[in-house]
């Protein structure tokens, strides 16, 4: 390692004898250096160790596979199928499927017609050509059977034994010991997802149009295994063989398949916590930091080249501007197959903006309105600056709904001009730039000297602002209205028990003000303690009904977890004596433990 190289230079030039040894832990190594009878520490995080310069990520990885999705097991006769009223036993295959769909009955999902409509087409796949002509009216099935069979399965999940509880754990435990931990480079690492998503039904986010597809079932005959050649290579199941292995140390990843839905590839990786993870998204934010020190000149470029005398130039600004300001996508093209019509800046069509010259007192307003990434809305308006507009005005004129805005801009062009402004600059660095500086300037503008649940409350709304920013949505959750409910009646009971106090506060005070004994005067401290207790409490059950309802029908981990710099959360918390657990759960604390060793609580942005 380089820094441990260096330090027996200089001992070695200055004619000390020394004995060097370590203790390698997953985030950090310590050297001891013995010099002279003294011991010397020196603490070198993982992430700042040497790398290879010949582009690879490893020289040796040894691993054991993944854990495979357990077999289908048939349902009992007694749980029955129906169709058209009658009962009806399925083959394996279509019963399997209908488990999907019926563990799904009281969702919303089963409710939507494309969700119904691809089950029922890719159902009919898996049946025999019996089951074919007999089932082909999805209305006509009746899965009510099997899904009371599910829910009675789930709640006797939960009232197990402890017994039989600690049994599944010591089994999950044994998995996670032997599957779990990859050798690298003499590391062992901790392995992100190794095991394979069990088959199911496709749900996808927002209205996407491939949801309720089937979601097949991954065999070893198509998982691609990466490993180092000299390490022990990992074994297929009985009777089974891997599509391919190989010996690529140009990645990281260590087994890899093509999922049928998108037609993606999937990949097990290590864990978030591991070391190159760890050094892959410090250095994704320092990229975002070097852009900080170069974006006003960027934005003075792009706006001078709003008056550019060529097209594509003054597109490509406009682009620019949107990427910045609205924190937009670029656009990659779609994979082959994929139907969805999801767009980003530079695939904007016509029919997707709207122009007006003056809307609520606002002057150059743009309305958005189209499908961005997993077919989320993006809906917005914004009012822009008046060369923007005009712009916007040109791009549009003899133009079509079907037209693109930037007919003469492309991803690629886009991105082949970020790297010549900065860098390793993309959009999606801008994205993760502005995420972090709106964060750090809405912490600023937010935090008061309030109590601990005010503090994260305002952390909590700091965050929102990016995920507002970021289009980070997601629908209520199902329980919300009950949950809020529950709460309320919480609120309800504490200010009876606030008012209760505060009444036996003002009598123990007139009997003080009575008999003004020493014994009267304790009490009167001890009924004023409860009911400053009392109002803590209140006040902690409301601020988390205020954070709820702003919080419903916004996603805050995607910006948390991709692109907020943790240094800035860690040195929130440092500065204003926040427990880190309240921000970040325990996978996240394991995963951003390189931001919670390093930032101290000056740190900026």
């Amino acid at each position: 390692m380089l820094l441990k190289h260096n330090i027996r230079c200089i001992l070695a030039q200055k004619n000390i004898s020394f004995q060097p040894f370590s203790i390698t832990n997953n985030q950090y190594r310590v050297f001891f250096f013995s010099v002279m009878g003294c011991v010397l520490l020196f603490v070198v995080f993982r992430w700042e160790e040497e790398r290879y310069t010949d582009g690879s990520k490893w020289r040796f990885l040894e691993h054991k596979g993944p854990v495979f999705a357990p077999p289908y097991e048939p349902l009992p006769d007694k749980v029955k199928f129906y169709y058209d009223g009658k009962p009806m036993k399925l083959s394996a295959p279509a019963e399997e499927v209908t488990t999907f769909f019926s563990k799904m009955l009281d969702h919303e999902y089963t409710t939507k017609d494309i969700f119904r409509k691809n089950f029922f087409k890719d159902w009919r796949k898996e049946m025999t050509s019996e089951e074919k002509s007999k089932i082909t009216d999805l209305n006509k099935c009746n899965f009510s059977e099997m899904s009371e069979y599910f829910k009675t399965q789930s709640e006797a999940r939960k009232q197990m034994s402890k017994e039989e509880k600690q049994k599944i754990k010591e089994e999950n435990e044994r998995l996670l010991q032997e599957y779990g931990f990859c050798i690298m480079d003499n590391h062992k690492e901790r392995i992100g997802n190794f095991r394979i998503e069990p088959p199911g039904l496709f749900r996808g986010r927002g209205d996407h149009p491939k949801m309720g597809m089937l979601k097949r079932r991954i065999r070893p005959e198509d998982i691609i295994i990466n490993c180092s050649k000299d390490s022990k290579q990992p074994k297929p199941p009985p009777g089974t063989k891997w599509k391919e292995v190989r010996h690529d140390n140009k990645v990281t990843w260590l087994a890899s398949w093509t999922e049928n839905i998108q037609g993606s590839i999937k990949y097990i990786m290590l864990n978030p916590s591991s070391r190159i993870k760890g050094e892959k998204d410090w250095q994704k934010y320092e990229t975002a930091r070097r852009l900080k020190k170069c974006v006003d000149r960027i934005r003075t470029q792009y706006r001078d080249d709003w008056k550019s005398k060529e097209m594509r130039i003054r597109q490509r600004a406009v682009a620019l501007y949107f990427i910045d300001k609205l924190a937009l996508r670029a656009g990659n093209e779609k994979e082959e197959g994929e139907t969805a019509d999801t767009v980003g800046c530079c695939s904007l069509r016509v029919e997707h903006i709207k122009l007006y010259p003056k809307m609520d007192d606002q002057e150059y307003v743009v309305e958005f309105d189209f499908l961005g990434k997993d077919s989320i809305r993006y809906y917005n308006k914004i009012p822009v600056e008046k060369r923007v507009f005009k712009n916007l005005q040109l791009f549009l004129e003899n133009k079509q709904p079907e037209d693109d805005l930037f007919d003469r801009l492309n991803t690629s062009i886009l991105n082949k001009h970020l790297q010549e402004l900065m860098d390793g600059l993309t959009a999606k660095v801008f994205r993760t730039y502005n995420a972090s500086i709106t964060l750090q300037q809405q912490l600023k503008e937010l935090t008061s000297d309030d109590s601990v649940p005010a503090k994260i409350l305002s952390y909590n709304r700091a965050n929102r602002a990016v995920a507002i920013l970021c289009n980070h949505q997601r629908a209520p959750p199902k329980t919300f209205e009950k949950s809020m409910q529950n709460l309320q009646t919480k609120i309800d009971e504490k200010q009876n028990q606030l008012s209760a106090a505060r009444k036996q506060l003002k009598a123990a005070k007139a009997d003080r003000k009575a008999s003004r004994d020493e014994k009267s005067k304790k009490t009167v401290e001890v009924k004023r303690k409860a009911v400053q207790r009392i109002e803590e409490q209140l006040m902690k059950l409301q601020v988390q009904a205020t954070d709820r309802e702003e919080n419903k029908q916004i996603a805050l981990g995607t910006s948390k977890l991709n692109y907020l710099d943790p240094r800035i959360s860690v040195a929130w918390c440092k500065k204003f004596g926040i427990p880190i657990e309240k921000i970040y759960n325990k996978t996240q604390r394991e995963k951003f433990a390189w931001a919670i060793d390093m930032a101290e609580k000056d740190y900026e942005f």
